[in-house]
C-alpha cells in the first residue's frame, strides 16, 4: 500500500471554557507528549506533531498518522518436546493445540533448547487494528493523565476536567473519529473567537486547522506564534510611546494564554503616581492587570502602559479608556497604603511580629527575626563585616509584613521594607540589606549585591533549615511545604557564586542551638543538614555545570566544610581528569584503596625508608617525599588545581611500583612497610579528593 494511502493527518481539539492561564503552556505540552506516548504504545506510526492552545481550546495536529496499527510478531513458547510427542514421535494434543495457536502445522514449529531442556517454539503474527477505532480512547486517556491538581465536574455526569468541555473535534484524514471523549461525540466543528466569529466552523482537513481558525475564526491557535505577535506588538506600542516595555517572560506567557486575537493599545495614568516606588507601579500594572509598564531611555518609568485586548474593537479609544479607568483606583489604593504605612515607622512595627506565628514549634516571626539576627551577626563576623547593620536589618526585615502595602502586594515583601527603613532614617546598609535578605527568591534569580545582604540572606536560610529539621518537618518525596530545598539551593548559590567562604558545620550547630525545640542528637542533625545542602549542591553542579557525578563524589568524600572550598576542589578534579596521567593514577588509587581496605586500612602508618629495599619502592618514596613538600603549601592555600597537577608527576613511579613490587609480601615487616608507603600515597591525594572514585578511560 502506498504511503499516502496508509496514513492520514489527524487533528484533535478539546473546546472548553476559559482555561487557567498560568497552567496553559504546561497543559498543551503534556497533552501532546502523552498522546505521542500512547500512539507509540499502540504501534501507530506518525510524522510531525504540532500542539495548539488558546484560552478556550487544547489541540494537537499530527502529520501522517497510520491508519492501521503495525503488525506485531509474538515469540511463543510451547510445551516441552518430551510432552509434545509420544514414544513413537507422533504429536500429542499439546503439540497440536500449540500449532493451532501459532496458525501453522506442527512440522513448521521451531525448537528452542535451554538449560532445562528442549521446547517447541513458534511465532504468531497479530494483525493491526484500524487506528480510527483506537483514537477516541487514546485521547481520553491522554487527557486523564494531564497534570491537573483539581478537576471540575459539570452537569449530571461524573466527567471531570480542568474546565467544562463544550465540544470535541477529531478528524483522521477527512473522516471524523468514532467514540466519545469526555462524554461528547467528536465532530469536525470548531468555534472561532467568542465575539468576532462566535459561530461554528467546519474543518474539512486536519492540515487546515490553524489556517481555518485564523482566516475565519479570528483565532491564532499556535501559542508560540501568538506570543511572538504579542511581543512584537507590545514593543512597537511602547516604542511609539517613547520607551520600551518592562516585563518578564512570564507576563508575556500569561497574556498569550489570555488572548486569542491580541491587539496592543497604549494607555496612560496620572503622572503623580510616578512618585510611588517603581516596584509598586510595576506590581500594580503587571500582577493585577497584566499590563506592560513602559520605561524611557533613562530607565525611569513613564506614565504610559501597554494593554493587550482580546479583540479588535471598532472603538479602540473606548477600550483604552476602560483600561485606564481600571488602573486608576489600583494606583490610588497603592498611594493610600504607602501614605498610611509611613505614619508608623518600620522599627515601631517590630513588636507586632510577636502576634504572627512563624511555624508550629518555632515561635513567632519576632522569635525568627531574633534568631536570624544572632546567626547573621556570627556570619558577618566570620566574613569580616561590620555586624551592626546586619543584625539591625535582620530584626527589621520582616516588619513590612504588617503594612497595608505588603498585605495588598505580597510580592513586595522585603522591597517595601527597604523603602520604609530608608524613610525611617535607618542606615543605608540596613535599608539595602532588608530586600536582599529575600534573594535569590527562585532558581536563576539575582543574588544580593552587598556584603550585609549576603550575610543576612545566608543566615536566614540556614535558620530556616535548622528550625524545620529540628522540628521534624523535613522534605519527604515531592513534598516540601516549607521550601527547604529552595532554601538550601539559596545557600549553595550564595556560597559558591557570591564567594561566602564559611564553614557550614559550626554555623549549622549555632543555628540548631538557637531553636526553641529540643535537639536530641545535635551532631547527627548537623551532619544531616550538611548532607541535605550538599545534595542540592550536587544537583546544581550536575544540572547547571555538567559536572560528572563521579567527580562530585570524589570531592564529597572529603566533606569540605566550606562550599567555596568544595568548589575549588571540584575545579581541581575536573582539570585533573583532563590530564594524561589521570587514568593511571585514578586506577592506582583505586587499587591502593582496595589493598589498604583488605589489610585493615592502616591509615597514618609511616613507612621506614630503611626497610625499602626494592628500587621501585625506593623511587616511589623519594617521589612522595618531594611532592609532599611541594604540595603542602598549595593545599594550605587552596590551590588544589596546581597541587593535583604536581601529583600527576607520580604516575611513572606509581606505575613502576605496582609493576615491580609485591605489596603483600610473606615477610610481615616488609608487607607492613609497603602498606604504609601506599597509605602515604593515598593520603597525599586525599588531601584534595578521593580520585579512586573516578572512572577514566
Amino acid at each position: 500500500m502506498a504511503a499516502r494511502e496508509s496514513t492520514a493527518d489527524f487533528a484533535v481539539e478539546i473546546g472548553t471554557e476559559e482555561l487557567p492561564p498560568k497552567a496553559l503552556p504546561g497543559l498543551i505540552r503534556a497533552f501532546a507528549d502523552e498522546l505521542v506516548a500512547l500512539l507509540g504504545r499502540e504501534r501507530l506510526a506518525h510524522g510531525a506533531v504540532a500542539p495548539f492552545a488558546t484560552p478556550r481550546r487544547l489541540a494537537v495536529v499530527i502529520k501522517d498518522l497510520a491508519l492501521v496499527q503495525e503488525e506485531r510478531t509474538a515469540e511463543l513458547k510451547g510445551p516441552p518436546v518430551s510432552v509434545a510427542f509420544d514414544a513413537v514421535g507422533r504429536p500429542t494434543a499439546a503439540a497440536l493445540a500449540f500449532a493451532e495457536r501459532c496458525g501453522v502445522a506442527v512440522e513448521a514449529l521451531g525448537r528452542t533448547r535451554t538449560a532445562k531442556g528442549e521446547w517447541l517454539s513458534g511465532r504468531k503474527v497479530e494483525a493491526g487494528c484500524p487506528g480510527r477505532e483506537l483514537l477516541a480512547g487514546l485521547v481520553e486517556e491522554a487527557l486523564s493523565r494531564l497534570p491537573i491538581p483539581r478537576r471540575m465536574r459539570w452537569g449530571d455526569a461524573d466527567i471531570e476536567f480542568v474546565r467544562p468541555v463544550h465540544w470535541v473535534l477529531m478528524l483522521h484524514g477527512s473522516e471524523t473519529v468514532p467514540g466519545t471523549v469526555l462524554g461528547l461525540t467528536p465532530g469536525r466543528v470548531t468555534r472561532g473567537h467568542r465575539f468576532h466569529a462566535p459561530g461554528e466552523l467546519v474543518l474539512e482537513a486536519p492540515a487546515d486547522y490553524a489556517g481555518l481558525l485564523e482566516r475565519e475564526g479570528f483565532v491564532i491557535a499556535d501559542f508560540a506564534a501568538r506570543r511572538a505577535r504579542i511581543v512584537a506588538a507590545v514593543e512597537q506600542a511602547a516604542a511609539g510611546a517613547g520607551g520600551r516595555p518592562v516585563a518578564e517572560a512570564a507576563l508575556f506567557d500569561e497574556v498569550t494564554a489570555l488572548t486569542e486575537w491580541p491587539v496592543a493599545l497604549v494607555g496612560r495614568f496620572d503622572t503623580r503616581y510616578l512618585e510611588l516606588p517603581r516596584e509598586v507601579i510595576v506590581a500594580t500594572l503587571t500582577h493585577h492587570q497584566r499590563y506592560f509598564p513602559i520605561e524611557g531611555p533613562d530607565g525611569r518609568l513613564r506614565s504610559e502602559f501597554v494593554t493587550v485586548a482580546n479583540l479588535e474593537s471598532e472603538d479602540p479609544d473606548e477600550v483604552r479608556a476602560g483600561n485606564e479607568r481600571v488602573i486608576r483606583p489600583r494606583l490610588a489604593d497603592a498611594a493610600f497604603f504607602r501614605e498610611h504605612d509611613l505614619k508608623q515607622p518600620l522599627p515601631e512595627r517590630l513588636p507586632q511580629l510577636e502576634r504572627i506565628v512563624y511555624a508550629e514549634g518555632l515561635g513567632s516571626l519576632l522569635d525568627k527575626s531574633r534568631r536570624v539576627a544572632g546567626l547573621a551577626s556570627q556570619t558577618a563576623a566570620k566574613l569580616g563585616l561590620d555586624t551592626a547593620p546586619v543584625e539591625r536589618a535582620a530584626l527589621l526585615a520582616r516588619c513590612d509584613l504588617t503594612t497595608g502595602m505588603v498585605g495588598e502586594f505580597p510580592e513586595l515583601q522585603g522591597i517595601m521594607g527597604g523603602y520604609y527603613a530608608e524613610a525611617a532614617g535607618e542606615a543605608a546598609a540596613v535599608a539595602r540589606a532588608i530586600p536582599e535578605m529575600y534573594l535569590p527568591r527562585h532558581a536563576g534569580d539575582a543574588l544580593p549585591a552587598t556584603g550585609p545582604g549576603r550575610a543576612l540572606a545566608f543566615a536566614d536560610r540556614l535558620d530556616t533549615l535548622a528550625g524545620h529539621f529540628a522540628a521534624g518537618a523535613k522534605p519527604s518525596g515531592n513534598r516540601d511545604p516549607f521550601g527547604l530545598r529552595r532554601a538550601a539551593l539559596g545557600i549553595v548559590r550564595l556560597a559558591v557564586e557570591a564567594g561566602l567562604d564559611l564553614e557550614l558545620p559550626p554555623l549549622i550547630t549555632a543555628a540548631l542551638a538557637a531553636q526553641p525545640v529540643p535537639v536530641r542528637d545535635a551532631p547527627a542533625l548537623v551532619e544531616e543538614i550538611y548532607d541535605f545542602i550538599v545534595e542540592r549542591l550536587r544537583a546544581w553542579y550536575l544540572e547547571t555545570r555538567g559536572t560528572p557525578a563521579e567527580v562530585f563524589e570524589a570531592v564529597r568524600a572529603r566533606q569540605p566544610g566550606s562550599l567555596v572550598d568544595f568548589d575549588l576542589r571540584l575545579q581541581a578534579v575536573t582539570a585533573f581528569v583532563g590530564l594524561e596521567a589521570a587514568a593511571s593514577l585514578a586506577a592506582a588509587n583505586k587499587r591502593t584503596a582496595n589493598i589498604l581496605r583488605q589489610a585493615g586500612d592502616p591509615a597514618g602508618a609511616v613507612p621506614d625508608p630503611g626497610q625499602l629495599t626494592e628500587p621501585a619502592e625506593q623511587a616511589l618514596w623519594q617521589a612522595l617525599a618531594g611532592e609532599r613538600e611541594a604540595v603542602a603549601p598549595l593545599v594550605a592555600a587552596g590551590a588544589y588545581t596546581d597541587a593535583l597537577a604536581r601529583l600527576a608527576a607520580l604516575r611513572e613511579p606509581v606505575d613502576r611500583f605496582f609493576d615491580e613490587v609485591l605489596v603483600m609480601s610473606e615477610d610481615e615487616t616488609v608487607r607492613r612497610n609497603r602498606l604504609a608507603l601506599l597509605a602515604t600515597l593515598r593520603e597525599l591525594f586525599l588531601e584534595i579528593a578521593d580520585v579512586s572514585r573516578l572512572a577514566i578511560g
